[in-house]
């Protein structure tokens, strides 16, 4: 395993179908992450608390791009999501962070000898 640590950030459907399905493709890709040694933020997680203490989209969208920021990759996981699509873009055009749409090529980049 890898010494260096890598913080990746999750992003995937949340709204669009099953909210549960897709919090759960999430933990699964970070759980898979984590094994590899790399430490994930899955901001599907917010899905509890906006359970308990609900807010608006834009205070959510605001609270993961800053998370984003302190990422030094991004997962995108498949299947339509206009929030994951922009946070692709503020990777791509304003953070420079690179994006990987598997588990397996993420791996590789950071921890192929």
């Amino acid at each position: 395993m890898n010494a260096v640590k890598v913080y990746v950030y999750v992003a995937g459907p949340y709204s669009i179908g099953d909210k549960n399905e897709n919090v759960k493709k999430a933990i699964t890709a970070a759980d898979e992450l984590s094994k590899i040694g790399f430490v994930p933020f899955v901001p599907h997680l917010t899905h509890y608390w906006d359970a308990i203490l609900p807010h608006e989209y834009k205070f959510w969208m605001d609270y993961d791009s800053q998370w984003l920021k302190k990422c030094d990759a991004l997962l995108r996981l498949p299947g339509e999501s206009k929030g994951a699509d922009l946070e692709v873009q503020i990777c791509k055009e304003q953070i420079k962070i690179p994006v990987f749409y598997s588990v397996a090529a993420l791996e590789q980049s950071y921890f192929s000898l």
